[in-house]
């Protein structure tokens, strides 16, 4: 359904701005944040999915990520990462792109006043939870947006190893239509080699075979070694 007249719209704010049962009114602002959220489907990252006949979206991009998460855990456990903590990290750390929307890792001038555009967002979209919910949840987005924490830094890695991974797959179209080099791909990896290591010598390698297959600019496919 195409989005309707702010009249017209169909939500759970009634509920929660007039009912006399405050565990009703609670539920219905759990409903509304997620009525809001859902609006994460509609914003289109860079990336092809798999089969190639339309883009990602957000909401499948967080998805990915949080399963990323539980498989490659166990790198991480050693490191007194909370697997918890990190699914929420990944599961939020995008939803402010409903209002900000998802700006290309290399895009220089995309990412002018991108942190205040977020932080807008963060402010708006949180609110819309009880206070006791909504608060610990953007503490969660900050900690993943400063990136200094062991599990923010677990859950960074999934983020950004997670596209280098789609455009691999892809041959590296995404990659060529931006005049991505290997360099700058590498460039994201900081924290994937202190968080997930072997995961990052992973990531390397399949770099580095992108590099001979010709998936990057200007790249000519080379004779093995």
């Amino acid at each position: 359904m195409k989005d309707q007249p702010p009249e017209m719209e169909i939500t759970f704010r009634h509920f929660a701005d007039s009912s006399a049962d405050p565990d009703l009114a609670r539920a219905a602002r759990k409903l509304e944040f997620l009525r809001e959220v859902e609006r994460l489907k509609t914003v289109l990252r860079r990336n092809t999915i798999l089969g190639g006949d339309r883009l990602e979206n957000d909401a499948e991009h967080s998805w990915h990520i949080a399963l990323m998460a539980v498989l490659f855990y166990e790198e991480a456990a050693d490191q007194g990462v909370d697997l918890l903590r990190v699914l929420k990290m990944l599961l939020i750390h995008d939803l402010v792109e409903i209002d900000a929307g998802d700006v290309y890792a290399f895009d220089v001038a995309g990412h002018v006043g991108k942190a205040e555009r977020e932080a807008e967002a963060a402010d708006r979209i949180f609110a819309l939870l009880p206070d006791d919910l909504g608060q610990p949840l953007r503490a969660l987005w900050d900690e993943f947006d400063r990136g200094e924490t062991p599990d923010a830094k677990f859950a960074l890695a999934m983020d950004r190893v997670q596209p280098p991974i789609q455009n691999y797959l892809y041959r590296g179209a995404v990659w060529h239509e931006n005049g991505i080099s290997p360099e700058q791909v590498r460039g994201r990896f900081a924290e994937l080699h202190e968080a997930a290591p072997v995961l990052g010598r992973l990531a390397n390698a399949f770099v580095d075979d992108a590099v001979q297959k010709g998936f990057f600019p200007e790249q000519q496919p080379q004779s093995p070694r």
